[in-house]
């Protein structure tokens, strides 16, 4: 009987020891990403024909976390051609990716998520409502096919790196040209967020300049409102020497109530000697948000454009964005 015991209570002991080891593994677990944008839209004065609704862009993928820091993703993003006279929708690969995750460090290789401002459009957090200053006026791409790592030094200092091929992620790599970036992100105090970021776009062409591309921004975020402010710097735009744009983008929001918060936003750009003066402008866009459940957001805002060439007017309309996310 004693020696059955003995043998009963060693087989438990096994039994609890195995069981602890496998509550240890991380077991494999993935997610669906939907992300609907869309919006009804009435433009005023000279633009009052351009009125409609639109679905601006849909993403559609899944993330699958394997273990042992291991995650893969990918996103098919269908939108519309930036082609004014292609009126078809057009599917892109947007993100095609593995990463790992070891301790502070990352790294992520295949058709990746750019580090040029993808700091700065979280922190605006209205995506679906309208694009970062960078994103908007084309000073980079936010997908790409690379290589970044990033590392946390502390928890008020981090780093990262990018090398990718410059092309973004709707065309193919036609040139030899690569692009390279370095950032660095502060936090001196809770909340407070300082990015600086510097890269170079090389042209990969007989004749043509690299682009290099400066970033700085500073903002400050709590429960009850966010602030933000950017600067962005971009020489020899599209490969031309002397062709520099740049400009600067404010922005906040308050929170009003668990579900209601209002925002606003100012950008203007400018190019070196006037020579974009036909896309120059001040922009602004002042708006609430409203979140109908976890899944929903309905955004009513309106917007002004001040163009800086002569004789050009003002635009004004009004829009009610949606977005769908799970």
């Amino acid at each position: 009987m004693k020696k059955n015991f003995i043998l009963a209570a060693l087989l438990a002991c096994i039994g609890i020891t195995a069981q602890a080891q496998d509550t240890k593994i991380e077991e494999p677990k993935g997610k669906a990403i939907v992300q609907v944008f869309g919006n009804f839209h009435s433009g005023f004065g000279e633009t009052r024909n351009d009125r409609g609704f639109e679905l601006e862009r849909s993403y559609l993928g899944y993330e699958y976390k394997l273990g042992n820091g291991l995650s893969v993703k990918g996103v098919m993003d269908i939108g519309k051609s930036s082609d004014v006279s292609d009126y078809q929708r057009i599917a892109y690969i947007k993100n095609a990716m593995i990463s790992w995750k070891t301790g502070n460090l990352t790294l992520s290789g295949g058709l990746i998520s750019t580090t040029q401002f993808n700091f700065q459009e979280k922190f605006w957090g209205y995506r679906y409502i309208m694009k970062s200053f960078q994103d908007l006026y084309k000073f980079g791409n936010s997908a790409d096919l690379g290589l970044s790592a990033s590392y946390k030094f502390a928890d008020w200092v981090s780093a990262d790196a990018i090398i990718v091929n410059g092309e973004g992620y709707k065309k193919i790599q036609k040139s030899a040209g690569l692009n390279y970036g370095l950032g660095a992100t502060f936090t001196p105090v809770k909340g407070f967020n300082i990015r600086l970021y510097g890269g170079v776009n090389e042209s990969g062409e007989k004749g043509k300049k690299n682009t290099v591309n400066a970033a700085g921004f500073l903002g400050y975020k709590c429960e009850l409102f966010t602030v933000g402010a950017e600067y962005n710097h971009m020489w020899n735009a599209s490969y031309k020497a002397n062709k520099d744009q740049f400009g600067y983008s404010v922005f906040g929001s308050v929170k009003l109530a668990k579900f209601a918060d209002v925002y606003a936003r100012f950008d203007d750009l400018y190019s070196r000697n006037n020579w974009n003066i036909s896309k120059d402008e001040q922009a602004a866009i002042i708006g609430a948000q409203f979140k109908l459940g976890k899944y929903v957001k309905v955004a009513p805002n309106f917007r002004m454009s001040m163009p800086k060439a002569d004789g050009a007017k003002n635009g004004y309309s009004a829009y009610i964005n949606c977005y769908f996310g799970i």
